[in-house]
């Protein structure tokens, strides 16, 4: 009996992991084949045009509003560089993702207009913009009003405004300029280029292959990435800028820093290359900042150097728009391609994730109610509708080892992104955590066929009675049963997720 135990609980763990491996979608980034190298070390921004340095000018600061729709303002900061002689450029920017204010982008700011440039940073609104929701064609139109309010401003010069976008700022920008063809330049900066979903697949890919993760969990990216979310909503995960970065044609400034592992940073760079010349457009820029992450930072400093080619870019226009040399910096490295993510199939996808924990929590609390129901009837002195020994037991454990499967994965998974976005590496974490969801998965399993066997040798009268106690009762077969189906579903659900060895 006890081998036979042993086999089936060999059985289950090879079937959960078969589950795993065959439940799709599966994970396979393919290398990128192609790679860009850069011309020379020295960002150093190309042309003979004569510009002045950061930290030519005092730089005075007001805050303005902006009317973006009917009844809805925003405030915008204007920073100008004092006593500047003539009409300067102009440059709104465009806001990462998250909720951010007119007081960002601060340091980037007066830097330029202590340069020369007349900057603007508006609000992000607030009421048409979550996370289950985004307009980048709206954003980009609220963006636009802030340009023309600055067109307007004492000592800009209105033919040249550009704009600036940061991150998901730069998914609007290239709509603003392909609306409106009076703006005089574009900045992308750490721009994802590729829609959200497939950037994010890449994201993930990256920072956990980077923190030495189990290439069983790599599996998760599509599974969580490729599909619907419960609830609705984030169609704009699908949203593609290229159509409108092949209608640019103006000059355009690209930026990545080489330690930003979010980003398509070669991938990206070549597709707006393309974009651009369908559009015709030859003056691309493109800028690569050894070691420097998404804000192209390091170490939380701002690159100095990413300061002084922009601002020498930007006010050398249009001269240097298509100065060389044209790509410069350090050597960036992209792996693997960031491409279409296959979706998962009906059963994991949407709102059925959430039914599956549901249906599967709600089971086990179900059980554990009527197991103390089962006791009431001792408080009269009279039998317990309950399970007698040892199937309680293993019911209980069983309940107890399906619970702790889940905590430990999703604190696991908790640890590792951590981990990730600060850019840390903990291999015992890593590796130790992920043995240890593991081998608590695995003794959820062996808890389904001990619970099982027990139930069988009860069904069949064959349970040793001790201190009086009876048959398992109504109540207990219903507790019994319902924990059994609660922990099946969530068993099957961590397989699907990973946690269970591969078979495939």
């Amino acid at each position: 009996m006890r081998y036979r135990r042993l086999a089936a609980s060999i059985v289950l763990v090879l079937l959960l992991g078969l589950i795993g491996s065959v439940a799709g979608p599966g994970w396979n980034p393919q290398p990128l084949e192609h790679t860009l190298v850069p011309q020379t070390a020295d960002t150093s921004i190309g042309s003979d045009a004569v510009t002045a340095p950061i930290g030519t000018y005092e730089v005075t600061r007001q805050v303005v509003e902006v009317v973006v729709d009917d009844g809805v303002s925003v405030q915008a900061t204007i920073a100008a560089p004092a006593g500047a002689d003539g009409q300067r450029p102009g440059m709104v920017f465009m806001h990462g993702a998250g909720t951010a204010t007119h007081e960002n982008f601060e340091e980037i700011t007066t830097a330029l207009a202590s340069a020369g440039v007349v900057t603007m940073v508006p609000d992000k609104r607030a009421d048409t913009y979550s996370t289950r929701s985004r307009d980048y064609v709206g954003m980009a139109e609220d963006y636009l009003d802030s340009v023309e309010v600055l067109r307007g401003w004492p000592g800009v010069d209105p033919d040249m405004v550009g704009v600036y976008g940061e991150s998901e700022g730069a998914m609007s920008a290239p709509i603003a300029a392909a609306a409106d063809p009076r703006v005089a330049f574009v900045v992308l900066v750490s721009a994802p280029v590729l829609p959200i979903r497939e950037q994010g697949a890449f994201a993930a890919d990256s920072y956990l292959r980077e923190g030495g993760v189990p290439d069983r969990l790599l599996r998760a990216i599509p599974r969580l990435v490729g599909g619907t979310f419960p609830g609705g909503g984030f169609e704009y995960f699908d949203f593609d800028v290229s159509p409108y970065q092949q209608r640019m044609t103006q000059p355009v400034l690209m930026v990545y820093g080489t330690g930003d592992a979010s980003m398509p940073i070669v991938q990206g760079a070549q597709i707006v290359m393309q974009d651009l010349e369908t559009a015709g457009n030859e003056d691309l820029t493109l800028r690569y900042y050894e070691g420097a992450n998404h804000g192209i930072k390091v170490d939380g400093t701002l690159v100095p150097a990413f300061l002084d080619d922009l601002a020498r870019w930007t006010l050398g226009l249009p001269e240097t728009a298509g100065a060389p040399p044209r790509i410069a910096g350090d050597e960036p490295v992209q792996a693997f391609r960031a491409d279409d993510v296959d979706r998962p199939r009906w059963y994991a996808t949407g709102d059925m994730i959430v039914v599956v924990f549901v249906v599967g929590l709600g089971l086990l609390a179900l059980g554990g109610l009527l197991a103390l129901v089962g006791q009431v009837p001792r408080l009269a002195g009279r039998r317990p509708s309950a399970t007698v020994a040892p199937l309680g037991r293993y019911t209980a454990g069983l309940a107890m080892a399906t619970l702790a499967t889940w905590v430990l994965y999703v604190s696991y998974l908790m640890g590792v992104a951590n981990l990730a976005l600060n850019y840390q590496h903990d291999a015992f974490l890593v590796q130790a955590g992920w043995l240890a969801v593991q081998l608590v998965g695995i003794l959820a399993a062996v808890m389904v066929v001990l619970t099982v066997a027990a139930a069988l040798r009860s069904a069949r009268g064959r349970t040793v009675r001790t201190h009086g106690a009876g048959r398992t009762g109504v109540l207990g077969w219903a507790c019994v049963a319902c924990v059994l189906a609660g922990s099946l579903v969530l068993l099957v659900s961590a397989a699907y997720w990973g946690v269970y060895p591969a078979v495939l």
